[in-house]
């Protein structure tokens, strides 16, 4: 069930490192929201399989899931529910604002992650 995989956590820094960066230097209305969402579903697959023996569709469809909770929780204002809208680290982790746009950035980033395994031969047809 555990295991070390060190191409994906090398992968996993990267990312993190990327995400870091955009969500401190930029400041414009495309990078920012859909590419940071984008990005952060392929972050949260190479950290699974990272530490987890799982295969590619289970990793990639628990992250996507996961992603549309956590959008599905911010159509229903879990944030301000829970009487946490002034913790940034809870904004930032759970978010604050719905975007049919994030789903679809979503949903492209498992694609994406989907289409590249299929190339590295872990998927077959």
């Amino acid at each position: 069930m555990f295991r070390f995989h060190s191409g994906y956590f090398m992968t996993t820094l990267i990312l993190f490192v990327t995400e870091v960066l955009i969500a401190l230097y930029v400041r414009d209305g495309f990078l920012r929201p859909y590419g940071g969402d984008y990005l952060v579903v392929i972050l949260m697959y190479c950290f699974l399989r990272t530490f987890f023996r799982i295969g590619v569709w289970q990793a990639a469809l628990l992250v996507l899931l996961l992603s549309y909770v956590v959008e599905a929780s911010q159509y229903f204002g879990l944030v301000e529910w829970l009487g946490w809208s002034h913790n940034t680290l809870a904004r930032t982790v759970l978010g604050y604002g719905f975007s049919l746009w994030d789903l679809v950035a979503y949903t492209l980033g498992v694609g994406t992650v989907l289409v590249v395994e299929k190339g590295r031969g872990l998927i077959r047809d």
